[in-house]
Parts: C-alpha cells; structure tokens; sequence
C-alpha cells in the first residue's frame, strides 16, 4: 500500500462487517496521533479536559520527545465524526505520536479536524473541562491527579498505587511501561501521587458527586500495580478493598465499583465481593503460553498461567460469570522477536483463549496495544502489530461471542457504532448497539 488511507480503506472493503470507525479508531490506538500547537489544551486552566496519564503514558515517546504537549497536554481524549467517510460518534483515547500520519489540527476557522494524508477526514470533538477540576482538595491535590475520569467521563480511574511491584527485566510485563510512567513525571515535576491516601480519594470523589450533576460518572475502577508482598501494611485483597469498602460505605449506590488486580485466590476475590466490588478484572495479559512465560515473568513466576487461569473461573462463583471481565493486551501476541510471525496464527491463538473463557460465560475484553518506547516490547516493535491484526480480532471477538450467546459486558457504557464511550478499544464499538448492556444495580 502506498499510503496510510489506501490501507484503511482497504481493510474497510475486506471486512464490511467491522464499522469502518473501528477501523480508524484501532488504527489511532495501535499507532498513535500527532497534534499541532492549535490542538493543545492549556493544561487545567483551560477550556479542554487534558491527558492525565492515568496509568500508563500509552505514548509513542517519553515527555521530552513530545515536545509541546509535554508542556501542554493534549485532551484526554477525540471524538470523531462526520468527514468522507461520514464516521458516526466514536470516543478515542488519545496516543501522542509526533511522527503519526494521523495529525489533530484546526482549520482556518478554528475548527478542529483529523487529517491523514493531508486530507481532513473527520471533524474533532474533544472533552470540556468538567466542572469537578475546576476545584482542588483542601490540601490542594488536584481531582484530575486523584480521581481522573476517562470514557467521556463515564468512569472515574482510580489508580490508588502508582507502581508495580514486578520490577526490573526478570519481572516486569514486558509491555507494561507503569514504572516508567511513574519516574517521568516525577523527573519532570508533575504531581504523580504514588500511594492515594483512601481520604484524599473519597475527598475527590465528593468534588465529583458534587458538580457531576448530571451524573455522567456511572463507574469507578480501582487499580495500580501488582502487590507481591505489602503496601501500608496490607495485602492486595485488603489494600485495594479497603478503597471500595470507603467509597461505597460513603457513597452507597453512586457508582459501580470495579477492581482490576491480579488473579487471587478464592478467599481473597470474596473479600472484594464482601467490600463492595461489583465488577473483577483479572487480567490474563495472553493466551499463548509460551508468550504468557515471557512477556509476563511475574506472573509466571509468583502464579503461573494454568494457575492464574482457574483462579479466573474460581471467581465466576463469587462474583457471577457475567461480572468476571479479565483484560488482554490486544497485539502483544505478534510482537518480535518471539510473536506469531502471521495474523492468522495471532488470531487463531487469541480466539482460543477467547473461547476457553466465554465457554464459561466470562467475557473478555481488551485494550489496545500502544508500543510505549521505554517497554522491551516498544522499542523493538515501535510500529505494534499489523492494523489488519487489530480489525480481524475485532470480527473474531463479536463471532465467538454470538457462538456463546453473550451479550456486551457491563460496567462498560452503551455498545454499537456510535454510540460506545469505551476508548481504549474498539471492542464495544464492534458490538451491535441493540445488545444494550445491563449494568449492575448501584442501589
């Protein structure tokens, strides 16, 4: 293919049946967007809701290689619409790539647009400063580094633990850049808490309940790295459960708590359920077992992936399958030197896994791999894997789920074209938009 725009549109004539927003948004995700001066946000005194790293950098270069949006953040996240190809409402996380094709720029007029080629195919919406950070704690934290809300405000991210405890090469997911995210910001003087004080959170999440008055904020996730050993005295059932027991013993009913951790045994899972977390995401990172033993050597090492497995289905009985909802790194499985060297081995090795689960009424999701340069990963795949990859996972996810007679997860917002808010995937974008998901009761 000659240029990016003959790629897409080809893979949008091959598979007629993945929206063909999807098919941009994927390739936004895997490969990242640049962004001219015109498109900045001027940080939190502005009018527009700046990137607040809330866990990951999911850039294509550290701060300094950013150049002006390291200074001044670009949003949080796009919405895209309209343009040639008449795309419908699609929310995208943004990935800063100053050497993207892709490029977020105003026109004369003022009016923010998305240009590939050179050619403006889309119009560029992007997220009004809420409210709710227009206001600090009493101590003078800011609710953008405290409580974060991502998905067009539709989820508040609570990264309660900024770091990981898999550390160094012999631990670290090879794709995973959360320390490094963590000693950049430090490096460059940004206020990047590393363990959240439960009062700090609950203070924050006051602000918003506050002056979400609309409340447009339906979810929190509770997360941070894995704990190993202990972290303020606690273990990682009771450290990341004694947030969930606060929040829902102060707000009871807001919002439906969720937890992404590690696969934990049994008893520990029920103590989540017993604090109040509706929803557990215990991720599983890759199918592929030999990829598993390399690119996750924590895991492997502390739990190991048959174990971290049944863990996964131990906790369908404490929460209910619907409500187990563990994540992967959608991509990794072709990452070189030790990934699959064609998309129809990656894809036939993740719709394994795909079914191993969904035969269990567990439904999956997935984010987007975003090859972060200071990863093993990144730096040898800084292109990440082939977007054709990333749209036949999306036709293969939706298969195996009709084949199971699965429905949307909850926790996630509305599925469908147009509609789907989730933004560091195209996974609900790909569902049918009559499927509407049944979320959790929060009362």
């Amino acid at each position: 293919m000659g240029s990016r725009t003959a790629l897409v549109e080809d893979l949008m004539e091959r598979f007629p049946h993945v929206p063909r927003e999807a098919v941009f948004k994927e390739d936004l995700l895997r490969g990242g967007v640049a962004f001219d001066a015109s498109a900045l946000s001027d940080n939190e005194s502005g009018e527009v809701k700046p990137k607040s790293y809330f866990i990951f950098s999911f850039d294509h270069g550290t701060l300094p290689e950013l150049g002006e949006a390291a200074l001044r953040r670009p949003p949080e996240e796009i919405i895209l619409t309209g343009g040639p190809y008449d795309l419908r409402r699609t929310v995208v996380s943004v990935r800063v790539n100053p050497a993207s094709p892709y490029r977020v720029a105003a026109d004369e007029e003022g009016l923010l647009g998305l240009y590939l080629d050179g050619r403006r195919i889309a119009d560029v919406g992007v997220p009004p400063m809420p409210e709710y950070y227009r206001h600090t704690l009493s101590n003078g934290k800011s609710v953008m580094e405290v409580a974060p809300t991502i998905q067009w405000g539709y989820l508040i991210y609570l990264t309660v633990f900024r770091v990981c405890q898999y550390f160094g090469a012999k631990e670290e997911c090879q794709y995973c850049d959360i320390n490094h995210n963590w000693r950049q910001h430090k490096a460059a003087g940004r206020p990047y808490t590393g363990v959240k004080d439960v009062e700090e959170v609950l203070e924050a999440l006051e602000i918003i309940d506050r002056y979400d008055t609309q409340k447009a904020s339906t979810a929190y996730t509770l997360t941070g790295g894995a704990i190993t050993s202990k972290v303020a005295g606690r273990d990682e059932a009771d450290f990341y459960g004694h947030y969930a027991r606060a929040i829902e013993e102060r707000f009871p009913g807001r919002w439906i708590g969720k937890v992404v951790a590690q696969a934990l045994p049994k008893a520990d899972v029920q103590r989540f359920k017993d604090y109040g977390v509706q929803i557990y995401h215990p991720n599983f990172e890759v199918w592929d077992r030999r990829l598993f033993e390399l690119y996750c050597p924590g895991k492997e090492r502390y739990v190991g992936r048959d174990e971290w497995h049944r863990r996964i289905l131990d906790s369908a009985d404490v929460f209910g399958a619907r409500n187990v909802i563990p994540n992967f790194v959608a991509g990794v499985e072709m990452a070189e030197p030790f990934g699959f060297t064609t998309v129809d081995e990656a894809i036939a090795s993740t719709t394994e896994g795909l079914r191993f689960f969904m035969a269990h009424g567990i439904t999956p999701r997935f984010t987007t791999w975003c090859p972060e340069p200071t990863t093993p990963l990144g730096k040898a795949n800084p292109q990440g894997a082939p977007l054709e990859y990333h749209i036949r996972l999306l036709e293969a996810y939706r298969a195996t789920m009709d084949e199971f007679g699965l429905s949307s997860p909850p926790g996630y917002g509305p599925p469908g074209p147009g509609r789907a808010v989730f933004s560091v995937s195209s996974f609900m974008d790909s569902l049918p938009a009559e499927e509407a998901a049944k979320e959790p009761s929060r009362a």
